[in-house]
């Protein structure tokens, strides 16, 4: 297992360094002049940045003091999005530069332009002749001014390999950064505000209209703290739910760095209280301490349990990562005894626990965990582990609503997968 563990370490240091060195290249070497001040910021940066992010993933796992890793997690964790996002641009330049270069379109626009090579400078006046009349202009035999001023010899111009270089890295850059800023700033903006109504052939009548915030995915650590807790807290409140669920990985660090972030969520409020699941990021740490901590701030932890509320039971299991501690999910102790008549909603963090579900004859169940892909093309991969990336979906006779999650797991950047709140209103089949 250590040796799979370091070859996987070596192909993803060699895909960094790889990486890098591509970008040095295209936003570098082939941009500035050997020695000119760019190119060396520019080395200084491509060493620098890439061992910032490996100091941000390394920091937490290390033990490192919690203020080293939040001193790295910013520059670090961005920085991955950056890269990810520059690559793709530049891998599109690529194709641009393809174009211009190898088709007969872009050889014929070459051969329409001005020819490859610096534009050549003005002819040097030749010498006035001895039989040239005083005054008079040698370059035209006319007469000229006394102030007449010669043309100054024009700066070199980039050849057009060149010029077509720092275009296209000025557009992939722009494109690139803008995008992770872009990212950045709906995370740290704080989730957007959700409404779903979701029919339930078993719910009770007295129960129709019943609305549950759902929250997962909040990922308190060096970079999210409490600024980002109080965000998803007055989303929540403004609503005025019936109920609020926190379905999974709510923290990624200890009680003793982590606890004040999340003091804000003794704020939460709702008639019949809140609820927490466990999540896979939980168990990488102290999950007990999380759950005792929790109960503190007034949020109820369902660990393999049920709660009876007005209309339909609430359930909530363990997550699968739990199962390396022997606390896994346990379907039968959570709704083994329950009364079948009643509809019952499921809290269970990843969605593929939603086969189980189904098993037990579970009306909704209620996940987070894929981020809803996060970063772009994020949601393709996450399809292919998850049989719902986010939305609602329907699996027998079991409803599975995911949501994207309030937070993000290492770049504090969305891209096409803008973090959420929910709000799920259940209604009674008539």
């Amino acid at each position: 297992m250590a040796a799979v563990l370091v070859l996987v370490g070596l192909v993803v240091l060699g895909a960094l360094v790889g990486a890098h060195l591509y970008l040095w290249r295209r936003f570098v070497r082939d941009v500035t002049s050997p020695g000119g001040w760019w190119r060396r910021t520019g080395t200084v940066l491509a060493v620098l940045l890439p061992l910032t992010t490996i100091g941000a993933l390394v920091s937490g796992q290390a033990g490192a003091p919690f203020l080293l890793e939040q001193i790295l997690a910013w520059p670090g964790y961005l920085w991955l999005a950056c890269l990810l996002y520059l690559m793709l641009a530049l891998l599109a330049a690529e194709v641009v530069r393809w174009v211009l270069r190898r088709t007969a379109w872009g050889r014929a626009r070459a051969a329409a332009s001005r020819t490859d090579g610096p534009v050549p400078a003005p002819a040097p006046e030749p010498a006035p002749s001895e039989s040239a009349p005083a005054g008079s202009d040698p370059a035209t035999g006319g007469a000229g001014s006394a102030g007449s001023l010669t043309v100054p010899l024009s700066a070199p111009v980039p050849t057009r390999r060149v010029f077509l270089a720092r275009t296209l890295a000025l557009t992939a850059g722009a494109a690139g950064l803008g995008t992770t800023a872009a990212g950045a700033y709906g995370v740290l903006n704080g989730p957007t505000l959700k409404h779903l109504t979701v029919p339930l052939a078993k719910l009770g009548e007295r129960a129709s209209g019943f609305r549950i915030a759902v929250v997962s995915d909040i990922h308190l650590g060096p970079i999210l703290g409490r600024a980002h807790t109080q965000r998803i807290v007055d989303t929540i409140n403004r609503t005025q739910p019936d109920l609020v669920t926190i379905v999974g990985d709510l923290v990624d660090g200890t009680v003793a760095d982590l606890g004040p972030a999340a003091e804000p969520l003794r704020a939460l409020r709702s008639r019949h209280g809140s609820y927490f699941v466990t999540g896979n990021h939980e168990y990488f740490g102290d999950a007990h301490a999380w759950v005792d901590h929790l109960r503190e701030l007034n949020v109820h932890p369902l660990e393999n349990a049920r709660r009876e509320l007005p209309g339909f039971d609430l359930a909530g299991v363990n997550d699968i990562q739990g199962e390396a501690q022997g606390e896994g999910p346990d379907y039968d102790k959570a709704l083994g005894d329950r009364d079948t008549s009643r509809a019952v909603v499921l809290m269970a963090h990843q969605p593929v626990m939603v086969h189980q579900a189904a098993d037990h004859h579970v009306d909704l169940q209620l996940s987070g965990h894929t981020h809803g892909g996060q970063l772009w093309p994020g949601p393709y991969l996450a399809a292919l582990a998850n049989p719902t990336v986010a939305g609602l979906d329907r699996y027998g006779d079991t409803q599975l609503y995911v949501t994207r999650g309030a937070g993000a797991w290492g770049p504090p950047v969305r891209v096409g997968a803008e973090s959420d709140v929910t709000v799920v209103t259940l209604a009674a089949k008539g």
